[in-house]
């Protein structure tokens, strides 16, 4: 998978992300943190990116850096993009933060041909043996906080987004996921992926 272009490796959904984005074209990453997709997807394919960002020390470390980046809240501020101006649209580990996921993938679809989007998947095996054998909410690699402290308020498997991106009509163009750092097959991945990443169309 491909390094960031400060050096360092990036997380392994974002590396995904970059090496499926084609070179030259428009992307709008939403939630996208302090910018290494960014950064990395300008320096390394001459894409031209836009990142829309809820937290305002990222945005100033995305402007710092020369990243195109305004502060806004991606489940209202989504609405004011225009339909398809962009080529991808990128939701990275914040699907299971927004209030409608649905919704979340409407506009994503609206504004962008394609959307990627990654999300960590409850239905690994991790999570199901610390319920069941812990009886209490997990706290693992994937998912390193606690329950009070998660921004998370969906509780998304890989089986649920395939029901939802079905029910609303959704292409599946594509699928990874992983266990750790480590790629593994789709065969059994609602139990055995610590996240996924899909890339979808309309």
């Amino acid at each position: 998978m491909s390094g960031a272009a400060n050096g360092k490796p990036l997380r392994p959904d974002l590396a995904v992300i970059a090496e499926n984005v084609a070179p030259g074209s428009r992307v709008l990453d939403i939630g996208c943190g302090d910018g290494r997709l960014l950064a990395e997807l300008v320096a390394r394919h001459n894409v031209d990116a836009r990142g829309l960002e809820i937290d305002p020390t990222c945005v100033e470390r995305c402007v710092a850096k020369g990243l195109s980046v305004v502060q806004g809240d991606a489940d209202r501020d989504l609405a004011d993009y225009p339909d398809k101006a962009f080529d991808y649209a990128i939701l990275s580990q914040t699907l299971q933060t927004a209030a409608r996921p649905d919704r979340m993938l409407d506009q994503l679809l609206r504004v962008g041909r394609q959307a990627f989007v990654s999300f960590p998947n409850f239905a690994h095996w991790r999570m199901r043996a610390a319920l069941l054998f812990g009886g209490k909410m997990p706290v693992t690699r994937a998912l390193p906080v606690s329950w009070y402290e998660t921004q998370n308020i969906h509780h998304v498997t890989v089986a649920d987004f395939r029901d939802l991106i079905a029910d609303m009509g959704v292409r599946v163009e594509d699928s990874w996921f992983f266990a750790g750092e480590r790629a593994i097959g789709g065969a059994g991945a609602n139990w055995r992926a610590e996240f996924a990443v899909f890339r979808l169309s309309r």
